[in-house]
């Protein structure tokens, strides 16, 4: 589940702004801003946001306590990764 919370600590870990999130993604840049300040969003549109999120190497972390994001970096040589 994506939150305001973890989408800013996202772009934050991306060094994105809101625009390249949202362009990233194929939404409106007032799309994101308004979310990450609290306004509700279809779920089809948030999963545009979480797709380009996940592309660009960001796992987000969400349950009932907690709320974030991590950047995962692949190795070379480590198995199943690049």
């Amino acid at each position: 589940m994506l939150t305001p919370e973890a989408s800013r600590a996202a772009r934050g870990l991306l060094h994105w702004g809101v625009r390249e999130l949202a362009t990233k993604a194929g939404v409106s840049w007032t799309t994101v801003s308004q979310f990450e300040n609290g306004r509700l969003m279809r779920d089809s549109t948030a999963a545009k946001i979480m797709a380009a999120l996940e592309a660009a190497g960001v796992m987000l972390v969400t349950d009932e306590k907690l709320t974030g994001a991590v950047l995962i970096y692949g190795r070379r040589g480590v198995a199943g990764r690049t």
